[in-house]
């Protein structure tokens, strides 16, 4: 009477068993970052404004990150990963609930990973290991300006493929592209990359390139129209080809780091003309103790127009600005921005408004915390 059962407890046992041991190669982690403080803007159409703000430095956020192993090398990864305000609680990136990262991904540690879902382009992956603000040194506010070479994320792209190397010697390449997702019009909003990033020692080298077609056309496309440059934020819209390139590196001296970077963005416009930016930006940074960061950046941008919606100028801009580690996760933030125009209003990324002049400085104060 008593076997059947006793044969039924040991096959789930055995089961459990098993199952366990498959829980065991697997993991998903949650993390976030939540950045709030306070920014003063001496000039926002012709008014100082005193605002509370968030995602200063780094825009705040939860995820979750997993992995499977499964054997041989291979692995299964997945990210999920909500933008959102630590002012007021809304969702970010248009209200998508993982505005920031949704992808799964099929990793082999010899031939390399295939990414599939909404991600960050070449130019994101590795430009980003160069900008000021791409390392988490100064705030948002020391971007090119309009974000014209898309490093402070205005926008990701939806429905792409991407695959990236194994690591060789210390060199490392991706490339992406992004489906149109629409019957009949394959090259209208899609978009593709490609990029490479080479470290040894303390040397960095970085170089990558990325062209949309018809972005913001749609709502369905790589770049849907909820989540590109708009008259709101910027002088770029109605945008019929985007390219953007660039190339830099960074050497670490002891405590210090310096960086160089080019990019170049081309906005052909569906109106006739087009619009391009030349960022030339230097940067330092300096741990003067390992609870004190210290960092300067200075951006030259040249702007030239052969459409009717903009006209030719230039930008210098300046940023300086502090961190002090409370603890590992932990930091409070001090920066100052200023940014001088010719032929343009000024108009520092992220800030709301533009200057009503060739003049805007901001500051802002903040803290910054990781889990």
């Amino acid at each position: 009477m008593h076997k059947p059962f006793l044969r039924t407890a040991l096959a789930a046992g055995i089961a459990g068993l098993g199952a366990s041991a498959a829980w065991a190669q697997s993991s998903v982690t949650l993390y976030g970052i939540v950045d709030a403080g306070f920014t003063f803007t001496n000039n926002q159409g012709g008014s100082r404004a005193y605002q509370a703000t968030q995602g200063n430095v780094q825009g705040s956020r939860f995820g979750l990150l997993g992995t499977e192993d499964l054997g041989g090398g291979n692995k299964v990864l997945f990210r999920l990963e909500n933008g959102f305000s630590a002012e007021t609680g809304a969702s970010g990136q248009g209200g998508r609930m993982f505005g920031r990262s949704a992808w799964v991904a099929l990793s082999n540690d010899r031939a390399g990973t295939f990414t599939l879902g909404r991600q960050y382009n070449s130019v994101q992956d590795y430009l980003s290991n160069l900008q000021i603000n791409g390392v988490g040194a100064l705030s948002q506010y020391a971007n090119a300006v309009y974000d014209n070479d898309d490093l402070n994320n205005t926008y990701r792209t939806d429905n792409a493929v991407k695959y990236t190397t194994p690591t060789f010697s210390g060199f490392t390449a991706n490339a992406m592209y992004a489906f149109s997702n629409t019957a009949g019009q394959f090259a209208n909003n899609r978009a593709w990359s490609v990029g490479a990033d080479y470290v040894s020692g303390p040397l960095r080298l970085d170089a990558a390139y990325s062209l949309t077609d018809n972005p913001a056309s749609n709502t369905v496309g790589a770049a849907p129209s909820d989540n590109y440059y708009g008259t709101s934020t910027s002088i770029i819209s109605n945008v019929k080809r985007n390219q953007v390139w660039g190339a830099g590196g960074a050497y670490v001296f002891g405590p210090a780091t310096l960086a160089l970077l080019y990019t170049n963005s081309q906005f052909e416009i569906l109106s006739g003309g087009s619009l391009r930016f030349a960022n030339y930006e230097a940067s330092v940074r300096y741990q003067f103790t390992p609870a004190t960061l210290l960092s300067l950046g200075y951006i030259y941008t040249s702007q030239n127009s052969s459409a009717a919606s903009a006209t030719n100028a230039h930008y210098n801009q300046l940023a300086l600005g502090g961190e002090y580690f409370l603890s590992k996760t932990t930091d409070l933030y001090l920066n100052g921005i200023y940014q001088r125009a010719s032929g343009a209003n000024a108009w520092i990324e992220g800030i709301g408004k533009a200057s009503s002049n060739g003049n805007q400085f901001a500051a802002v104060a903040g803290i910054r915390h990781k889990f």
